[in-house]
């Protein structure tokens, strides 16, 4: 699917939610992305009208949902100034097609590409995408990620995608509008893909400081290993298990790292059979595809202060993938061992590593130490070369 184009970005493109509005409208999104590499790149950009993942309970959104239909008015990269304030650098913009043409009506479920483009951003400066959207009528129409933001992200109303000043723009706290995929061409020995929710996503770590544990281990690794991240706030096993759009992106790698559970016993409710389940399930459908042939790189759950049977479920769960993990896994990366408290507390998250006293979703800190451990356990398993 993705040819010769790999992920030019840390930051999560996966989607969980959809934009429902009683009225038509016309509005404009700015994103800034740090790239993994810069200089003068080809890039192409490739976007799904799917819903990956379940938000919340799903009365709005679930996994697989397609969005309705809405219009690309205009699209530009830019290169950004030096503060993320709503501008690019004058001058530095370009604009994007499709199939030779400016405009784009996206169909519901519809899958395309971009036509390639080459921009130079320089070291230090981020990519600027920037699209007008036009919605077609009231109602859904494109699927995004809803959470606190870890990138700068702002919009405008009406069509002002070629616009180099700020002065429309107003800063987002909760919508990344963004293709499906942010790609590069290059070559390079493996594509690895996280498959996660918000722990993977990077969530409550601070904006543009890409301290998650995803990115962190992105950059790690050097640049002959792509790194996709399709981690999503909500996301649990079941969406993936599903077998739809969210899943056919994870089998584009070679290494994929499987890191679901926390909602499935949380929100989702799901016992420890139900949860084991799925995971065997995403693991085989991932290792039917013959063109990867993917490496499976299972995480246990992370620690999330379960309690009762929530954290029985936890403990049963973790204790079957260190000890008997599903067929077809190849190896087990041992999160929890990270994060955990000492024992009998292994279910509670380290104090030092939780983004506040009351919310256990893991810190930069965190990110740091996860990182660091993932890093020199895949070393040291002589899967790094």
């Amino acid at each position: 699917m993705l040819g010769e184009y790999v992920s030019a970005t840390a930051v999560s493109t996966a989607t969980n939610f959809i934009m429902i509005q009683e009225t038509a409208f016309t509005r404009t999104y700015r994103t800034y992305i740090k790239l993994r590499e810069n200089g003068p790149l080809e890039m192409k950009f490739w976007h799904s009208n799917v819903v990956d993942s379940t938000w919340d309970m799903g009365a709005v959104a679930q996994g697989s949902m397609p969005g309705g239909q809405w219009k690309i008015e205009s699209v530009y990269v830019a290169v950004s100034q030096e503060e993320r304030d709503g501008s690019v650098v004058p001058g530095s913009g370009t604009p994007i097609t499709f199939e030779g043409e400016y405009t784009k009506h996206v169909q519901p479920g519809e899958q395309f590409w971009s036509d390639a483009v080459t921009i130079n951003v320089l070291p230090g400066r981020d990519l600027v995408f920037t699209w007008t959207l036009t919605t077609e009528a009231a109602g859904k129409s494109f699927p995004y990620n809803t959470e606190g933001l870890l990138v700068s992200a702002y919009a405008a109303e009406g069509r002002r995608a070629s616009e180099e000043s700020g002065a429309s723009f107003t800063a987002l706290e909760n919508q990344l509008v963004l293709p499906a995929f942010i790609g590069y061409k290059r070559q390079v020995k493996h594509r690895m893909i996280f498959l996660g929710d918000s722990i993977t996503q990077g969530v409550r770590t601070r904006k543009d400081g890409y301290e998650y544990w995803a990115a962190r281990i992105a950059d790690g690794l050097n640049t002959e290993y792509s790194v996709w991240n399709i981690g999503s706030g909500w996301a649990r096993a079941y969406d993936a298990a599903a077998d739809g759009s969210w899943l056919v992106k994870a089998s584009q790698g070679d290494y994929v790292a499987v890191v679901l559970g926390v909602n499935d016993i949380d929100i989702g409710a799901r016992s420890s059979e139900e949860l084991l389940e799925d995971l065997t399930a995403i693991v085989r459908k991932l290792k039917q595809n013959p063109e990867a042939k993917p490496q499976i790189i299972l995480f246990t759950v992370p620690p999330f202060n379960f309690v009762e049977q929530r954290e029985e479920i936890w403990r049963t769960v973790n204790e079957t993938l260190r000890t008997r993990p599903p067929e077809g896994v190849d190896y087990v990366f041992d999160i929890a061992e990270v994060l955990s408290c000492a024992a009998p507390d292994e279910h509670r998250v380290q104090q030092k590593y939780m983004s506040n006293e009351f919310d256990p979703h893991p810190n930069g800190e965190a990110g740091k130490q996860v990182a660091d451990a993932f890093l020199k356990w895949f070393k040291g398993k002589s899967l790094y070369f």
